[in-house]
């Protein structure tokens, strides 16, 4: 049988893009938890401050609303002492009434503006605690978040030239490997925790271990067809692959 070195080619393309991005993972992993703690602690800040800019903008509309409240009750207390002066003045009863109802609605506009003075005072000054315990914790969570980073920065540039070095070489080999291959690929790695292409072992899959019948191990090593793990889905390499690779590495 002759073999498909296109074929071939493709796994071989396959299998080399799987081993840089299994030591790209193992470069990650050296991370460990620190860029997913990195990015809790961003979102946590991000809120913090939204909460913070809310409770400034609550003082804020809080105070100016007491204050133009005051206003009016120093508007309305204006008027109510010209009332009482014109109550001497007025000849009718008709008049006299007027006036007093004049009179009537000016203190019950007071009465409720003080009470919604005390309310928006009351709103203003809790606000403006909040704002005072809410700076010392996204104070005290901003440090937090810049320690995280100074961490993930140190381990980062650690390994910053191996990892540009993978990212260079992953480069030229997604440019050698068809759109289709590449999303098959990847569809698979995402579903099996990185791990889309292995070689077989002892007779069995190398990522879940199932056994691979006999027939289908001969066909494998002819490289003349893409095959599947029956198990977990991953595609299946042969030693041939596995050794080329290892040989073009040494």
């Amino acid at each position: 049988m002759v073999k498909d070195t296109t074929l071939e080619s493709k796994l071989r393309n396959l299998y080399a893009l799987q081993q840089i991005d299994s030591s790209l993972d193992e470069l990650d992993g050296m991370k460990g938890d620190l860029p997913a703690e990195t990015e809790a602690f961003e979102a946590l800040v991000n809120d913090v401050r939204g909460q913070l800019a809310e409770l400034e903008r609550t003082m804020k509309e809080s105070f100016a609303a007491r204050d133009k409240a005051d206003e009016q009750i120093i508007t309305l207390k204006e008027k109510l002492e010209r009332y009482k002066t014109q109550q001497f003045q007025v000849r009718t009863n008709k008049e006299y009434d007027a006036l007093t109802r004049e009179m009537d609605s000016a203190e019950v506009a007071i009465t409720k503006l003080e009470k919604d003075m005390e309310l928006l005072e009351g709103k203003a000054t809790t606000a403006k605690a909040d704002i005072g315990t809410t700076e010392l914790k996204l104070e005290e969570l901003t440090a937090q978040l810049e320690e995280k980073r100074r961490a993930l920065a140190e381990i980062s540039k650690a390994t910053e030239d191996e990892e540009l070095r993978h990212h260079h070489e992953r480069e030229k080999l997604v440019a050698r490997i068809k759109k289709g291959d590449l999303t098959v690929y990847e569809r698979i790695r995402k579903a099996k925790k990185g791990k889309a292409i292995v070689p077989v072992k002892r007779g069995a899959c190398g990522g879940c271990f199932n056994k691979v019948p006999p027939q289908k191990l001969l066909e494998l090593r002819q490289n003349s067809r893409i095959y599947q793990c029956e198990q977990c889905g991953r595609i299946l390499v042969s030693d041939d692959i596995v050794k080329s690779l290892l040989t073009v590495a040494q």
